[in-house]
């Protein structure tokens, strides 16, 4: 029988103490795997429901074949898996700024590590989401303006409750004006909220893209003996017309 707790490993980061643990539920018995960042809780594999519906809801719309994908975030890998389930997409990035997170798929340390890394489509690039959104040369530094069909963020915990006030400028409509040359036409952004719809949020993309909408994902919160939701928005840019 495995330990009840073991704390998997534990880093100093510039953005606080990161650390992996894993725990044994005891009426599943199941493994559960938590990344916290000091003592935030940032993600569990527990409840993934958010994580995986974000993923296909961000490819749903999208076209037969031949999808680039951005994954912003990578946590515990299960948007990222979700996405290269699905046999349309050729290349995945996952953008991920903490290179510790990086290191325990690579190391094995997580369930989903082995599948992501041994993944031809997919590569890691260990950098600030944030910083590259921002940046004109765009999100491939080996290849200058490229263009993705999908660019799906699951960072902060809502557009209005950030890890580091240094990501607020991004959800303003400035910044996803920009983000939109990123993306083919009829391109899809996507973004995970632990928060119910915002409806700041919508009108900001309303705004700025050609259509979106807020979709909530119920699941069961066993710990708390109650229905748990995360929001999951999809915003499109002007398909080209026919």
């Amino acid at each position: 029988m495995s330990a009840r707790f073991e704390e998997i490993d534990w880093r100093p980061t510039a953005m606080g103490a990161i650390s992996l643990r894993r725990r044994r539920d005891p009426s599943s018995g199941t493994q559960v795997y938590e990344v916290k960042l000091d003592d935030d809780f940032l993600m569990s594999s527990q409840f993934t429901a958010g994580e995986i519906a974000l993923a296909r809801l961000a490819l749903k719309p999208l076209p037969d074949t031949g999808l680039d994908v951005i994954v912003g975030g990578l946590g515990l890998g299960y948007t990222a898996h979700a996405a290269l389930e699905d046999p349309r997409v050729r290349s995945l990035i996952v953008v991920e700024a903490l290179g510790e997170v990086i290191e325990w798929h690579q190391r094995n340390l997580v369930p989903l590590g082995a599948g992501l890394t041994s993944d031809d489509r997919c590569r890691f690039l260990h950098t600030d989401f944030f910083s590259l959104a921002a940046d004109p040369r765009g999100f491939d530094p080996d290849v200058a303006d490229r263009r993705f069909h999908a660019i799906v963020v699951d960072i902060d915990h809502s557009p209005r409750h950030v890890l580091s006030p240094t990501h607020a400028p991004f959800y303003e409509p400035e910044s996803l004006r920009a983000l939109t040359r990123r993306l083919h036409p009829g391109g899809v952004f996507a973004l995970w909220s632990n928060d119910p719809p915002d409806e700041h949020f919508n009108a900001v993309l309303a705004q700025v893209f050609h259509t979106s909408d807020a979709h909530v994902v119920e699941f069961p919160n066993p710990l708390q003996d109650r229905t748990a939701t995360n929001t999951v928005y999809i915003a499109q840019t002007q398909p080209l017309q026919a």
